[in-house]
C-alpha cells in the first residue's frame, strides 16, 4: 500500500469516529432543564444590588433563529406596533397571540417559578402584599379575573437608526415587578449600537443610568417600575425605566418577556 493510501485511510478512520463520538453526546439539556439549573440566589442579590441581573446565556443560536424566523408569521401574533407614529422611538414590535409559541411559554411559566419569590420579598419590602403565586398559571389566572386578557410577549425588530425611548410596560393595575429581555442576534455581527438601556430614578437624589450589554441568546432580568431599596432611613422606593440606545449599523431583534398581561 503507498503511504498516502495509508494516511487517507488513518484520516478517514479518525473522522468517522469522530462522528461517532459527536453522535452519541449526550443532548442538550432543555429549555426547562436549563431554567431549573439557574442559581436564583446571585440573581436575587443582583437584582437588590442594582436592579438587574443576567440569566445567562440561556438560548441556543438555533432557539434564536427560529424566533427571528418566525416575526412574518402573521398568525403568531395578535398585534403590530410601529414606534414612531405613537412617539416611542423608531423600530417596530409585535406581541404574540395565545397560545403562545412553546419556547416562550416555556420561558414565561419556568422564569415566573425563580422570580416569584424575589417578587413577594420586593413586595413586602415596600409595604405591599406579599402575595404572587408561585404558580405562573394561577398568577394569569389573577389578571385575568382583572380584565387583562391579552399576552404581552412581543419581538422587537431595529433596524440602523431605530431606538427605543424609555418607558415601563405597565398594560393594568395588575403587574408583576419583574420581566425578562433576550439578545437574538449577534452583536459585532448583526448590529452594532443598540444596547439595553436602565434608569434609576432616586428620591431627592439625579438619576442613575445604567448601559447593559447582551451575548448572543443571552437574558437580563430587570425591574418593570419600582424596586426597594435599602437606604440610611429606611427602604426607599426607586422607579426604573428602561431602552435601547440608537442602532449606529444593522438588524437586531430582541424577545421581551413579560409576566402580566394587558388589557
Amino acid at each position: 500500500m503507498r503511504r498516502d493510501d495509508a494516511a487517507t485511510r488513518r484520516a478517514a478512520a479518525a473522522s468517522s469516529a469522530a462522528a461517532g463520538v459527536a453522535s452519541t453526546a449526550a443532548p442538550a439539556p432543555s429549555l426547562a432543564a436549563r431554567v431549573a439549573a439557574l442559581d436564583w440566589a446571585p440573581i436575587g442579590a443582583a437584582l437588590d444590588e442594582q436592579g438587574y441581573a443576567s440569566l445567562g446565556t440561556l438560548l441556543t443560536p438555533a432557539e434564536c433563529a427560529a424566533l427571528v424566523a418566525g416575526y412574518d408569521a402573521a398568525d403568531a401574533f395578535r398585534s403590530r406596533v410601529v414606534m414612531a407614529p405613537r412617539g416611542y422611538g423608531r423600530g417596530e414590535y409585535k406581541y404574540f397571540a395565545y397560545p403562545l409559541p412553546e419556547l416562550v411559554a416555556t420561558l414565561r411559566a419556568t422564569l415566573y417559578q425563580g422570580l416569584a419569590p424575589i417578587a413577594n420579598r420586593w413586595a413586602a419590602a415596600l409595604g405591599r402584599p406579599a402575595d404572587y403565586p408561585l404558580d405562573h398559571q394561577a398568577y394569569l389566572d389573577r389578571c385575568h379575573a382583572a380584565g387583562q386578557l391579552r399576552p404581552t410577549p412581543l419581538l422587537l425588530k431595529y433596524g440602523t437608526g431605530d431606538y427605543n425611548c424609555l418607558h415601563q410596560d405597565l398594560y393594568g393595575d395588575e403587574s408583576f415587578p419583574l420581566q425578562a429581555v433576550f439578545l437574538l442576534s449577534v452583536p459585532g455581527a448583526d448590529f452594532a449600537g443598540g444596547e439595553l438601556v436602565l434608569t434609576e430614578q432616586r428620591p431627592r437624589l439625579q438619576s442613575r443610568v445604567e448601559v447593559v450589554p447582551l451575548g448572543h441568546g443571552e437574558g437580563v432580568v430587570f425591574a418593570v417600575n419600582q424596586r426597594p431599596v435599602q437606604g440610611t432611613r429606611g427602604v426607599r422606593r426607586v422607579t426604573m425605566r428602561h431602552g435601547v440606545s440608537r442602532l449606529r449599523l444593522g438588524h437586531r431583534f430582541t424577545l421581551g418577556v413579560i409576566f402580566h398581561d394587558a388589557r
